[in-house]
């Protein structure tokens, strides 16, 4: 963790051992919540009113339960959270499902998708009440019209766009998304050339 203004760093927290594979954070206003694709388990470091850290003892693993199901490859991957940060949403790349999480006890529960699914599922944003779900290899990204309550959601559309190349996560800006390629599978990573790709909102 780093400081914005000095740009020091002021932590440093290890959550487990090998055979890991720690991918993604959201911050709310109470915590910071990690994701580990080859674990069914979440990583929440408190934050205090004023964003200190914590001693690394206080560090919470909290397992998912409910209807989380862990398959074969990478699992828990990307996660969001609502405003008020009462209710993560994490997607399960192996199954191309998604969950609701409850942040406290991490008790999982299944978003009906109307049976469809999001394999591939990467970096996630909730934007309002729609959710947009980057599909790496598949190079989309998911567009999702969420419940109020988001125990349930209906796929509307699918952004694509010729610069996709292999995108991860997203951010957004005004009317506009933002694709990080990550060119899995490049023959020489070290040499390739990397991006990001602006396209609009549906």
């Amino acid at each position: 963790m780093y400081d914005t203004l000095t740009k020091q760093e002021v932590g440093a927290f290890e959550f487990t051992g090998p055979g890991s594979f720690i991918n993604d954070v959201v911050v709310t206003r109470s915590a910071a919540y990690f994701t580990n694709s080859r674990q069914p388990v979440l990583y929440k470091v408190p934050l205090s009113a004023n964003g200190d850290l914590p001693d690394p003892s206080a560090v919470q693993a909290l397992t998912l339960i409910g209807d989380w199901q862990q398959g074969a490859g990478n699992n828990a991957n990307g996660i969001d959270a609502t405003p008020d940060g009462k209710t993560l949403i994490v997607v399960n790349s192996s199954l191309g499902a998604l969950f609701r999480v409850d942040p406290d006890t991490g008790e999982a529960r299944l978003i009906d998708l109307g049976g469809e699914t999001v394999t591939a599922g990467d970096g996630i944003l909730l934007d309002g009440m729609t959710l947009y779900v980057v599909r790496n290899r598949l190079n989309q990204i998911a567009v999702i019209d969420m419940a109020p309550d988001l125990a349930s959601g209906q796929l509307v559309s699918t952004i694509t766009d010729p610069a996709f190349r292999v995108p991860t996560t997203i951010a957004e800006f005004g009317n506009s998304l933002y694709a990080v390629n990550a060119r899995f599978g490049v023959p020489d990573p070290g040499s390739a050339d990397y991006d990001i790709v602006q396209v609009s909102k549906h």
